[in-house]
């Protein structure tokens, strides 16, 4: 993490080293910061392409939102009308909710998705559930049909750059940061023993990758949502339609890593007031982190707004943040209230007489 000094301006030197970006021309594809939402690389991002297993990111989600994970359930005859890759679940068999999130992620179970959904909503729920979140999460261009993202009989349809917000949303979520990060799950059910190994095979390939989640279908091509981290900055990428995913997340990654850096721009522990407020005790709840390129750096401008009377929640003021004089977040600033200190009994009989 950089801290970013404002006012004198400290110019850091970043050293950039070329390299090939793009090994093809996928349809679609974005990168994104994962903490700021930050958007680094854009190309047709609004193109709307059917996700394949994709999907099952938020899948996952409605799942761990929806449901005790601990829960065990026991497969239906749903599991009967599954095809393509699966992890070969049968009727009958008894087996855990965070089992089959394992199952559904790291080898793209089609019947881990439909039972998942089955079980915990019922499929018509589940799959209103999917739209419900999407729509409040922003992902204004996407529409979910199935919990599997097979596309024979049913589609689901996105973009990169609806997909991008779902992956930052769904990052948010501890359990779903462990599941996409793990390598190899063990496990048994009431009837079998079961041994998972990652399928996004990313991990493999780039050092710095930390979990994600791949596509196919012949109908969508390929697809993939990824998530790399390097010096506390986390990047994610989604590129749909799209013949070469692991090269081109590769190439990305390395080009924005050099190109970006995260710097912290206003540190809670440590910022400064106008003088006239230095009687006050105020304070600001979180630091203000910001991806900038070495040429962005000696644009960031931090504007302090104090407000004649303050708020019931305590807010005297606001701290505005600019790149360019373009505002790219804020941060109230508080005010702490003095506690009264309970009076001795001496100090309570004194004021009594005094009355």
């Amino acid at each position: 993490m950089r801290k970013l000094l404002i006012k004198p301006i400290i110019f850091l030197l970043i050293f950039i080293f070329p390299i090939n970006v793009f090994a093809n021309n996928p349809g679609s594809v974005i990168i994104m910061d994962v903490d700021s939402g930050r958007i680094l690389y854009r190309s047709n991002i609004d193109e709307k392409h059917l996700i394949a297993s994709t999907t099952k990111i938020m899948t996952c989600i409605i799942v761990l939102e929806n449901s005790d994970i601990e829960k065990k359930i026991t497969v239906g005859d749903e599991v009967l009308s599954s095809y393509g890759t699966n992890i070969y679940i049968e009727k009958g068999e008894k087996i855990k909710i965070i089992d089959l999130l394992y199952g559904l992620m790291l080898r793209s179970g089609n019947d881990a998705a439909i039972t998942l959904a089955v079980n915990t909503l019922g499929l018509d729920r589940f799959i209103e559930k999917m739209n419900e979140r999407a729509q409040k999460i922003g992902m204004k261009d996407t529409t979910f049909e199935n919990p599997h993202g097979l596309d024979d009989d049913t589609v689901n349809y996105s973009t990169a750059y609806d997909m991008a917000l779902l992956a930052r949303y769904a990052y948010k979520n501890k359990m779903y940061k462990k599941i996409i990060s793990c390598r190899k799950y063990v496990t048994k059910s009431s009837k079998k023993s079961y041994v998972w190994y990652n399928r996004m095979t990313l991990m493999n390939k780039y050092k710095n990758c930390i979990g994600g989640k791949n596509g196919y279908t012949p109908r969508a091509g390929k697809s993939l949502v990824s998530y790399a981290k390097k010096n506390n900055f986390t990047l994610l990428i989604v590129s749909l339609a799209d013949n070469d995913i692991y090269r081109t997340h590769s190439n990305l990654y390395i080009t924005y890593f050099n190109k970006y850096k995260k710097y912290l721009i206003v540190d809670k522990n440590n910022f400064l007031l106008l003088p006239m407020l230095k009687n006050k005790t105020l304070y600001i709840k979180r630091d203000f982190e910001y991806p900038l390129a070495n040429s962005e750096v000696d644009n960031i401008e931090t504007l302090v707004k104090i407000y004649q009377k303050k708020s019931k929640n305590h807010v005297i003021g606001k701290i505005d943040i600019l790149l360019n004089k373009r505002g790219i977040g804020s941060l109230n600033i508080y005010e702490k209230t003095q506690k009264k200190k309970d009076k001795n009994i001496f100090q309570r009989i004194t004021d009594l007489f005094i009355r």
